[in-house]
Formats: structure tokens, C-alpha cells, sequence
């Protein structure tokens, strides 16, 4: 894991497309944005989590389970 300091307004970039500016920080929640590609979904970590999960549970189903 590579792991960078930011103060606010100061942003880094991944690729040629996806660009991160810490906006605001206040005490230990620091509030970000993202530029992405349209199309690109970000999702919180705690919500992607569920959805592979349901995702795994969905590809275990059989044919003869339905």
C-alpha cells in the first residue's frame, strides 16, 4: 500500500484519468473528491464489500436450486 500525506486542496493523480484532492480536514475525517471516467463507479469500502458479497452468494445458486 502506498501511502501519501496531503494537506487541503492538494491533490495526486492515478493514471491519466482518475485525480484525488483532499478537500477538507477536520479532527480524523478528511473529506475527499474524485474525478473519474463517466461510467467509473466508486463506491465506499463497507458497500462494495456487500455487494461482492451478494454477488458470491448469487454465483453459488444452482440451476436445480431455482
Amino acid at each position: 500500500m502506498l501511502i501519501l500525506t496531503r494537506r487541503a486542496g492538494e491533490s495526486l493523480h492515478i493514471g491519466n484519468d482518475i485525480k484525488i484532492t483532499a478537500r477538507n480536514i477536520q479532527g480524523k475525517q478528511v473529506q475527499i473528491g474524485i474525478e473519474v471516467p463517466e461510467g467509473t463507479s466508486v463506491r465506499r469500502e463497507e458497500v462494495y464489500l456487500r455487494v461482492m458479497d451478494k454477488y458470491t452468494q448469487c454465483r453459488q445458486v444452482k440451476d436445480e436450486d431455482l
